[in-house]
């Protein structure tokens, strides 16, 4: 990936993961299943994980449910909350923290994101997610698991990111990017200025992420410029974590607007671009 910076490890394979279970090392596998549709991974997860996958509920555990609608529908955990979920996960300070879902990974990115901000150090997407275990011919659990609790401490400011008032305030070099649909993006408008860059396009058709050299190079066709500042949302905060993974990977430096275009417009006091054909 010549001319572009140094990019952090976002992933692992399943041979990767089979390969690190083999050496003892310290290890915590999240089963993060969630969909817009199915909001209710656990019984999913109850018929068939990972052996030793532990249930994310990314409604409460990776959300702050009950917080006033002005925060998106999907807000961030309170720090001491979320730190009460990783101990209650089993998650050690040096371990490495593997998370799935059965959505090409644009759920569990959220976990991704969430902890990467909370400063822990090594924590990957499984890539293709759960259909690659399972393609490879590997066996899943059933039930739940229930780990050890732990300790750890996090801290929350690892990751960047932005509130409505300071994405208003961006200047023209500024770039956005919107990980919706097309439909949508179009459809139920977006915060002016922004480049359209579903999620969906960060992926094969396996679901497994694209090499950093061609997502490098996705962006960069979109329009995105290198060493500009850029800013990614969505309707709530869930899909744009991937398109911050996938950013991160190719090698730029990514802030979220955890609110998305859901907090966006239920401000009120911003403007919406809506494509002429939807316009009253």
């Amino acid at each position: 990936m010549t001319g572009a910076p140094a990019s952090p490890e976002v992933s692992i394979t399943v041979e990767e993961l089979r390969a690190l279970q083999r050496t003892g090392a310290p290890l915590t596998l999240l089963d993060v299943r969630w969909r817009q549709d199915r909001p209710e991974g656990l019984p999913e997860y109850l018929a068939g994980h990972i052996p030793g996958a532990v249930f994310v509920d990314l409604e409460y555990e990776l959300s702050a449910p009950g917080r006033p609608a002005a925060e998106g529908p999907h807000p961030l955990p309170d720090p001491a909350a979320f730190q009460d979920s990783v101990r209650r996960w089993g998650i050690g300070p040096q371990d490495t923290v593997v998370v799935y879902d059965d959505l090409k990974n644009f759920s569990s990115a959220r976990a991704w994101w969430l902890l990467r901000h909370a400063g822990l150090a090594d924590v990957r997407v499984l890539d293709g997610s759960l259909r690659a275990w399972t393609q490879a011919g590997h066996a899943l659990a059933e039930g739940f698991e229930l780990p050890e609790a732990t300790e750890t401490q996090i801290r929350f400011g690892t990751m960047k990111t932005a509130a409505p008032d300071e994405i208003a305030a961006l200047g023209p070099e500024a770039q956005l990017i919107d990980a919706r649909s097309a439909q949508r993006f179009a459809g139920d408008g977006h915060i002016p200025g922004a480049l359209n860059a579903p999620v969906t396009g960060n992926v094969d058709e396996r679901g497994r992420l694209l090499p950093a050299a061609q997502l490098r190079q996705r962006y960069l066709e979109l329009g995105v410029v290198p060493g500009v500042p850029l800013h990614c949302y969505c309707a709530s905060g869930v899909h744009s974590t991937h398109a911050v993974l996938a950013l991160s990977a190719a090698g730029f430096d990514p802030v979220l607007f955890p609110g998305g275009f859901g907090q966006w417009v239920h401000d009120g006091r911003h403007a919406i671009h809506v494509s002429p054909q939807r316009e009253l």
